[in-house]
């Protein structure tokens, strides 16, 4: 996962994320991030620190620009990042690099939109209202499937929308082929996924069931089975 935050002098706070269930974590001495940041060298890698339930390592960026990168896990080996903005082709056969995208920042500075965004509501108080109730009552008619249905981050969860695809029952119903004729048409940075689970992780979270859902994604790692 990435987090983004913007900063005045044309930059980004770049925070990756790495969930422990991703990987071996219990295993794992060293976890690094490489990339074009750092020229993909190990000993000038962003070294990952582990929390709660992920590992976590940030950087400063400069905005508008495009970064390669991957997660190694000292003898384990490399991950990408599921919810990478995009991925594009390594100089390897098969092996596609994680892409995060630093937009350029409005005006070259946050505080000049910040301040643009507090005067437009001030104008028309009552459209603001009525569209803020149409934002709630949409969002209610979706689940939040990147959060619960491990394999599945933003990018999928978007594909998986424009097919209508937006609730647990809905993806409970999804023939797995369907799920991989959507990750086919996306093209070939999706071939990592492996759609085989999603339906079966659905059904449990459409029904409430977590504490299962809990005990079969510890089965899984990035959505696959390993167990």
């Amino acid at each position: 996962m990435l987090k983004k935050q913007y900063q005045k002098n044309n930059s980004c706070k770049v925070t990756f994320v790495l969930p422990k269930e991703s990987f071996h974590a219990e295993s794992a001495n060293t976890v690094k991030v490489l990339g074009e940041f750092n020229n993909w060298n190990w000993d000038n890698g962003l070294t990952m620190k582990p929390a709660k339930d992920v590992f976590e390592a940030s950087i400063k960026l400069d905005a508008g620009k495009s970064y390669q990168f991957r997660y190694v896990i000292e003898g384990q080996g490399w991950l990408n990042d599921p919810a990478a903005d995009r991925y594009v082709p390594s100089p390897f056969p098969g092996i596609d690099n994680s892409v995060i995208d630093v937009e350029a920042v409005a005006n070259g500075s946050n505080g000049n939109g910040a301040a643009k965004a507090k005067k437009a509501p001030a104008k028309k108080t009552a459209p603001a209202k009525k569209t803020a109730a149409k934002k709630t009552t949409t969002k209610a008619k979706k689940d939040n499937i990147k959060k619960h249905i491990e394999g599945i981050g933003p990018k999928i969860e978007k594909l998986l929308a424009e097919r209508d695809i937006t609730t647990f029952e809905g993806l409970a119903k999804a023939k797995i082929s369907v799920l991989k004729e959507i990750l086919d048409a996306a093209g070939p940075r999706f071939k990592m996924h492996d759609p085989a689970t999603w339906s079966e992780q659905a059904k449990l979270a459409a029904k409430g069931d977590w504490d299962t859902l809990a005990k079969l994604q510890e089965e899984l790692k990035g959505g696959k089975r390993v167990k």
